[in-house]
Formats: C-alpha cells, structure tokens, sequence
C-alpha cells in the first residue's frame, strides 16, 4: 500500500515537473518566491484595516502566531523528524526532473513549509475576516493552491508534501481564530483604556 503511494506520489510530481515550458517557468519561479508574497500580503492587510479598522490589529498580530506555529510544525518538527529526502535530492530521480534556476532547495522536504504558511493562512482570514470580505476564500485558497502547485513544478515537493500540511493548517487556523474571538474583545477595551 505504501509502495503504490509512493508510486503515485512519484508520477503525479514527474507530470507536473514534466510539463514544464519557459513560460510557466518563469511563473512559478516567481509565484514560489516569498517575496513576491510581499506587495500580495500587503495589500490583504490594507483591505483588512480599512474593513475592520481596529479590530484588524490583533487580527493581524495573530497571523505572526499563526505563520510561527505552522512554520515551527513543517521545518521544526516533520522535515527533521521523517527526513524525507525532496525530490530534486532523491538520487532515484536524478536526471528525470526539471529544474528552474538550477534550484533544488534544501534536503528535506516532508512537510512543505510553503503549503503550511499559504493554506494556515487562507483558512484563519477565511474564518475570521469572510463577514466583511466575502472573497477572502475566493483569492486565498486558490492562491495556496497555486503556490503549492509551484513547489511540485520546481522539483522540490511531492503531492504528499502539499496534501498533509492542507490537512494540519486547518487545526492551526482554528486554534488561532479561536485566539482571536476570545482575545480581541480584551484586546480593544485595554487599547481604549490605555488611549483615554
């Protein structure tokens, strides 16, 4: 059963690397770079302070938590833990992938740390900003989606690496809503208090 998993997961990522162009390169390449993130990130949190004024500070604090929580999970725990070699490190796939950039990342990479952040993201804001922002699910989730999909392009994730992080943000993002409910209250009558 594991073998044909391992099958499975291995034919899936060979596909998707597999068919590869210079355009999608270069999309990839730069979708998967967190700092292209950044212009992205920044323009979310305009749209969550002008929504939710201040009410969005400790919804914004919070995703330090949250990115710290299911960062610490993927590269602090599972990749040190299950030492997964990546796939451009397996030596059973040396020569049958494509690489961008020459890039092949670092050792392990069982979980991604990527697919972690992006989709622990998408499901907390999808929780506790879809009232005022109905699309938040709508460009979140399938922007996760597309970031991961760029790791099993670039030859550094199998589908498993994406799919069991998908499952484990969904705890985290929760966990970290729930903060939100229960402290945000306290958190802007202290700010108040401490103002007047």
């Amino acid at each position: 059963m594991i073998e044909r998993i391992k099958k499975i997961d291995t034919d899936i990522l060979l596909w998707i690397n597999g068919n590869h162009n210079e355009f999608w390169d270069h999309i990839m390449w730069i979708v998967s770079g967190k700092w292209t993130w950044l212009p992205f990130y920044l323009i979310l949190a305009s749209f969550l302070i002008w929504k939710y004024k201040k009410n969005s500070i400790l919804m914004i604090l919070l995703i330090g938590i949250l990115i710290t929580m299911s960062d610490q999970l993927a590269s602090g725990f599972f990749k040190p833990f299950f030492e997964r070699l990546r796939p451009s490190q397996n030596p059973d796939l040396e020569g049958k992938l494509h690489f961008v950039n020459n890039y092949k990342s670092g050792k392990f990479g069982f979980i991604s740390s990527h697919a972690a952040n992006v989709f622990s993201l998408a499901f907390y804001l999808t929780l506790v900003a879809r009232k005022k922002l109905k699309w938040i699910p709508f460009v979140l989730i399938p922007w996760a989606i597309f970031v991961s999909i760029s790791r099993i392009y670039l030859g550094v994730h199998y589908p498993t690496d994406i799919l069991v992080p998908i499952i484990l943000s969904i705890p985290i993002a929760l966990i970290v809503s729930k903060l939100y409910k229960v402290f945000n209250p306290i958190f802007i009558k202290k700010t108040i208090t401490n103002v007047t």
